[in-house]
């Protein structure tokens, strides 16, 4: 019986740290949290946010939402407002009316951000992966995550906390 008890223990200590195994390519179960602690976390370092609607309905596209954003995403959108020092406004977040797919916006993997000159020199220092299907360039930190210039902002593919 000690020794179950030992085991139960072990495995929880350690199939935390399992999620995070991999490449950026596989999927898991991610944390989602609510749009009041998504706004908390934010706030917690200076991220702003804004909404062309001034809103936060998830199932209106003129809103920026965070609900049923996944946790790596907010704790990256801090990981990049704190590595780079710049100005971070969150234009794009889990409402309705992005692309769909399963690292989508829906599905709390992405955000997207105002572009300022701050932000966008920090992401070019990333790595050049190429164009994306629709003609975005995309960039990949070392983390594995990919920003992607879309023109007016940069759209963010958080498949991890960036080194959180």
């Amino acid at each position: 019986m000690k020794l179950r008890s030992a085991l139960t223990a072990l495995a929880l200590v350690v199939a935390p740290g399992v999620a995070v195994l991999g490449t950026s390519t596989d999927a898991f179960a991610a944390t989602k949290i609510s749009h009041a602690t998504a706004t908390s976390m934010f706030r917690q370092v200076g991220i702003t946010w804004s909404s062309s609607g001034g809103c936060s309905d998830r199932n209106n596209s003129t809103c920026t939402s965070f609900d049923q954003l996944n946790l790596a995403s907010a704790q990256g959108a801090q990981t990049l407002k704190g590595a780079s020092g710049c100005a971070l406004n969150i234009t794009g977040g889990t409402e309705t009316g992005h692309a769909s797919g399963t690292y989508s916006h829906w599905n709390g993997y992405k955000l997207d951000y105002g572009k300022n000159t701050c932000v966008t020199n920090y992401i070019h220092n990333f790595s050049y992966i190429g164009l994306r299907s629709d003609g975005a360039p995309q960039y990949q930190s070392g983390s594995g995550n990919i920003y992607a210039d879309e023109g007016n902002h940069w759209d963010v593919l958080y498949y991890n906390c960036g080194g959180c």
